[in-house]
């Protein structure tokens, strides 16, 4: 018999981790949560929302297990907020790791992360709590990823990188061997990184420009 979840969050993140733990996980997702304030519908994907405040009392820890699917808002400082929170109220927080996922590392992976299909992550990584992996990433060997932070999909991480907490890093990033990402860091869509990030660095990648010559004057396309 499958075990129940609990998923916080009402948005889109929460209707995909109902849908990839429902296809693919042990779990029988059988409610949402948010704080009270937050509740927008009685219902969500067909299932209750119940405030946080109450959760223990419709969803007793002893029952059930709680997911936080939250995005990166606010530097993950939100998904971070209510990991500790849901922790504090007694909840076992599982991590998804989609079976499309290629997971050489023995299962070095914390709890709460959302680990999407096309991931490959070598042997002697570890990965913290409450982190996203999107589809497609390349995770290189003796890689660590630090607790609460976000990649995007497609980006490559190289063997021996050791990324902070609460870090976001954008679609198709670079991240060179060996380099260290502080805490709090943004590398946006595109970067390149080829040394060490100190803490709170932001790092954009240049966007292309528009051509001067318009679409209309192309040949051969």
């Amino acid at each position: 018999m499958k075990r129940g979840l609990v998923i916080f969050g009402a948005g889109d993140i929460a209707q995909l981790a109902h849908r990839y733990f429902s296809a693919d996980s042990d779990y029988e997702v059988a409610g949402f949560t948010v704080d009270d304030a937050f509740i927008q519908t009685p219902e969500f994907c067909g299932l209750p929302v119940v405030p946080f405040e109450e959760v223990v009392d419709r969803f007793p820890v002893t029952d059930f297990d709680l997911f936080v699917a939250l995005s990166y808002s606010k530097l993950n400082a939100v998904r971070k907020e209510k990991y500790l929170a849901a922790k504090a109220k007694g909840y076992r927080l599982p991590s998804y790791v989609s079976s499309a996922a290629t997971v050489l590392n023995d299962g070095a992976i914390g709890e709460n992360c959302f680990i999407f299909e096309d991931n490959t992550i070598q042997p002697f990584v570890r990965i913290g709590n409450n982190v996203t992996l999107w589809s497609g990433n390349h995770i290189g060997h003796h890689a660590t990823i630090g607790d609460h932070t976000f990649l995007a999909s497609h980006v490559v991480v190289s063997g021996g990188v050791a990324i902070g907490e609460q870090c976001f890093i954008g679609v198709n990033a670079t991240l060179r061997d060996h380099i260290r990402i502080g805490d709090r860091c943004v590398l946006g869509a595109g970067a390149l990184l080829l040394a060490d990030a100190e803490a709170e660095g932001v790092y954009i990648g240049a966007a292309t420009e528009r051509s001067k010559v318009p679409s209309t004057r192309l040949r051969g396309i």
